[in-house]
């Protein structure tokens, strides 16, 4: 009996197993079908806008991102005096132009990352 409990267990484990290499690989798929954009929005005061502020945008792109679905992910973005640089994962530039357009963003530039450098770089 405790032969046949332990083969069980071990058939569950293996299929649980399968499976979530099935899913890892889904995702990783649909990743490499994901581009990565650097979007330039010009918005006077960026700089000074308040938590809040950034807070209620914050929340009106992550709006638009769940309406729009999986194939745009926003990764993060950097404020400064009069812009703000935003980084995408999208399938490609249209679903950018899209999100800008229904959250009410400037999208006054969107360039696709074509390669990614760093410190690194210079040791390899």
């Amino acid at each position: 009996m405790k032969t046949i409990k332990l083969i069980l267990v071990l058939v569950v484990f293996a299929l649980n197993h399968a499976q979530a290499q099935q899913q890892n690989q889904t995702t990783f798929k649909n990743n490499d079908a994901m581009k990565t954009f650097v979007i330039e929005r010009v918005i006077p005061g960026a700089g000074n806008l308040t938590a809040e502020q950034l807070k209620g945008i914050s929340q009106t792109s992550c709006s638009v991102l769940a309406e729009m679905g999986p194939k745009i992910e926003w990764q993060q973005s950097y404020v400064t005096g009069d812009k703000v640089y935003c980084v995408y994962k999208a399938e490609n530039m249209a679903l950018i132009e899209e999100h800008a357009k229904k959250g009410g963003f400037p999208a006054n530039s969107i360039s696709e990352v074509k390669n990614v450098i760093g410190p690194i770089t210079a040791k390899q």
